[in-house]
């Protein structure tokens, strides 16, 4: 099990990869949106705003059910994400990666990840 600091730390490296996204991608694929992350093993949800810009700092929070994109992962799968050992695609097929959201959120998603 991952520390509550990689954990972090994998949520942070996922967002500098969204400044590796062309803005004008960027910008056509992104919705600002409410994003939470639970990662049950720890106990801990992080919340985020993901804007044109990119997104937000991650915030520690007690609950996030008002979040328009859930997501739960352990956080040995979130630091598999961060670091490449494990694709989005596969991690959300074999049910180590849920998603809660609209379907197009969904797709608005995929298309930046």
């Amino acid at each position: 099990m991952a520390t509550a600091q990689e954990a972090r730390s994998a949520l942070e490296r996922i967002a500098a990869r969204l400044t590796e996204v062309d803005a004008d991608d960027l910008a056509k694929h992104v919705v600002e949106r409410t994003i939470s992350c639970r990662v049950p093993d720890l106990g801990l949800i992080f919340l985020t705003r993901i804007h044109k810009g990119g997104l937000d700092e991650f915030q520690t929070v007690g609950d996030a059910d008002s979040a328009q994109v859930r997501l739960t992962v352990s956080s040995d799968d979130l630091v598999a994400l961060a670091t490449d050992e494990l694709h989005v695609a596969k991690a959300w097929a074999t049910g180590r990666l849920k998603i809660e959201a609209s379907l197009g959120d969904l797709l608005r998603l995929r298309k930046i990840l």
